[in-house]
């Protein structure tokens, strides 16, 4: 079985970030697999942003993670939002799409790690949640 590419949410990033979540462990799990070289996790800076209003040092601490490489917020990142933003997903959730939708890197995507799948349902991603 080849590397498995992994985004997480502002959903799951908070389930990592807090040990007593009820599904801190499941997400601890994709965690323990990256560190491992099985296969590697992503966070988008906007929704780790977004998260950290609700759940403050949220973001400085998955920014900390060694095996969790955070997704800059970038031009083309900012398009894919406005189009997103105006079709009334959240700003939470419009830089995991981006990053989890096909991509030169990812010519098949990546995986969209989540607690909350259906924020994503018609967006073209494969939005899992960690029990699943």
């Amino acid at each position: 079985m080849g590397q498995i590419a992994v985004v997480v949410d502002h959903t799951t990033a908070t389930a990592l970030h807090d040990p007593k979540d009820p599904y801190n462990e499941a997400v601890a799990a994709f965690y323990v697999q990256a560190s491992g070289g099985l296969g590697s996790l992503y966070a988008p800076v906007l929704s780790l942003t977004v998260g950290d209003t609700e759940r403050p040092g949220l973001l400085a601490y998955i920014d900390g993670l060694r095996f969790v490489t955070v997704e800059p917020f970038d031009t083309e990142a900012a398009v894919t939002a406005t189009g997103l933003l105006r079709a009334g997903h959240s700003w939470a959730a419009v830089h995991a799409i981006h990053a989890a939708r096909p991509s030169a890197n990812f010519p098949t995507g990546r995986f969209l790690l989540t607690l909350t799948p259906e924020l994503y349902e018609g967006t073209g991603v494969q939005a899992v949640h960690p029990d699943e």
